[in-house]
């Protein structure tokens, strides 16, 4: 009886034990995906690690004609500023270009699929965001909860990003996320969220908030009143 018991406690002590260490694993794999705001479009490209050797490399944003050199390194020596960038939200305001130096020759980088080689492997979840902007995704600064979120496991990280689908009546965005292979670079899966804004105004004929405006007949004319009295 007493051996009985014995093995029947070393089975719970057993039993209790992989139920602690299975609740380890989940955390510690819970709490590596756990969900990190992207914080801003000069704080993502600063994340860039160039794929090449470079001599220097300078982040530069313009806006409203005003350049402000966001990021520098390595010895900077003298440019061209450029009048014209790349952008990482539809309609967005100034934009950013890259100045690079690699062998001792000067390199501007002014359009995505520059950035995009420019980049080369991807090596965190900022450099995953940007390559996705080729696609037309984005990473929503207004509206990060749902279109600015990023976690990562050791293999994969899963993007929330969104989308402008029409900006014709109505104006509409989406937002998706999107499953980033590490390895590979690779896009493996990409899941409709559905749209989170939608907006009519009241040139949209297909805007189905507007009332209808009746229409009223135009007011008749009055009789025009005679004179009844004569002049003598």
């Amino acid at each position: 009886m007493a051996y009985f018991v014995s093995i029947t406690l070393v089975m719970i002590n057993a039993i209790l034990k992989f139920g602690v260490f299975s609740f380890l694993l989940l955390g510690i794999k819970t709490y590596s995906q756990e969900k990190k705001h992207f914080t801003g479009y000069s704080n993502i490209l600063q994340s860039i690690i160039p794929n090449q050797k470079t001599d220097f490399w300078i982040l530069v944003h313009n806006n409203y004609g005003k350049s402000q050199e966001v990021r520098i390194v390595g010895t900077k020596k003298d440019y061209t500023p450029q009048s014209s960038g790349f952008n990482l939200f539809p309609d967005e305001n100034g934009f950013f270009y890259i100045v690079y130096s690699s062998g001792g020759k000067m390199e501007y980088i002014t359009d995505l699929p520059a950035l995009k080689k420019f980049i080369g492997k991807i090596d965190n979840a900022e450099e995953a965001a940007i390559m996705l902007t080729a696609d037309g995704y984005f990473v929503d600064e207004e509206f990060n909860d749902l279109a600015g979120n990023y976690a990562e496991d050791s293999k994969s990280y899963y993007l929330e990003v969104g989308k402008l689908t029409s900006k014709e009546c109505p104006y509409q965005k989406k937002h998706f996320n999107i499953t980033v292979n590490k390895a590979t670079g690779e896009v493996e899966n990409i899941k409709d969220d559905g749209t989170y804004i939608e907006l009519y105004n009241k040139k949209c004929t297909n805007n189905p908030r507007l009332l209808k405006i009746e229409k009223k007949e135009p007011p008749k004319d009055e009789p025009k009143k005679t004179n009844s009295s004569k002049r003598r």
